[in-house]
């Protein structure tokens, strides 16, 4: 673990303009190289808010991002984002076959300068558990899991530093789940020196599965005091 952190969030805050609500109280947080982070808490604290925060999908009202030590600045957001990758629950696909869906972001100007390779896709689909036909597939012929599972690929092949999974399993079947959590654990371990991981997750078995550093959130507030209670008190049994 290098002392700079890959991404930093600096006393970020979010709040409801139209309603007044403070969303994400003032948090500061450190994601390194080799973390693999999980976050669990009800419905409403604000795990989703903060994971897009971190993405910077959505613009804060106090505080900053930084990335390897140095502010975020505009221009560089997009960059930022394709090593900080958002996984949400419902992906959205594009019309057409599960290939079409892979190589739309190469049609992007900020991945102009990497390929479509359709034999990392494949092996990628084959870790997953799928047969050799799924990027031929239609996407409106895909079940939920296998959606996220193409949205996931989608995210893995442009080499990200950082995946934010916001319950990526949320409403899958258990092999669908088995699924995603294997190419997680396949892209984290291919280069753990690189990578780092937050899951948000209401199965608190699936957050221990995920992660080696587990964080709860509630009413805006990030909170690790729970689970450093707890290794207290096992260290002293």
């Amino acid at each position: 673990m290098t002392d700079v952190p890959l991404v930093l969030a600096d006393g970020i805050v979010r709040r409801d303009a139209l309603r007044g609500q403070t969303l994400l109280q003032s948090t500061t947080f450190a994601l390194h190289a080799g973390d693999r982070v999980a976050i669990t808490g009800p419905s409403g604290s604000g795990k989703s808010v903060f994971l897009r925060s971190l993405a910077l999908l959505d613009p804060l009202d106090a505080g900053r991002i930084l990335w390897h030590g140095a502010a975020v600045e505009r221009a560089a957001i997009p960059r930022y984002r394709r090593n900080v990758a958002y996984i949400r629950q419902r992906p959205a696909l594009l019309d057409g076959s599960v290939e079409d869906n892979l190589r739309y972001p190469f049609e992007l100007r900020s991945y102009r300068d990497s390929r479509f390779e359709r034999a990392r896709a494949a092996s990628l689909a084959a870790q997953a558990g799928r047969a050799a036909d799924f990027l031929d597939k239609r996407a409106s012929e895909l079940s939920g899991g296998e959606a996220q599972i193409t949205a996931l690929i989608r995210v893995l092949q442009l080499a990200p530093e950082v995946l934010l999974l916001d319950e990526p399993t949320a409403s899958l079947d258990p092999e669908s789940s088995r699924a995603i959590e294997g190419l997680v654990h396949a892209w984290f371990d291919a280069d753990p020196g690189r990578h780092a991981s937050m899951w948000v997750s209401h199965d608190p078995a699936q957050a221990a599965r995920m992660s080696e550093r587990h964080l709860t959130m509630r009413a805006g507030v990030l909170d690790e005091a729970a689970q450093a209670a707890s290794a207290h008190q096992e260290a002293g049994q």
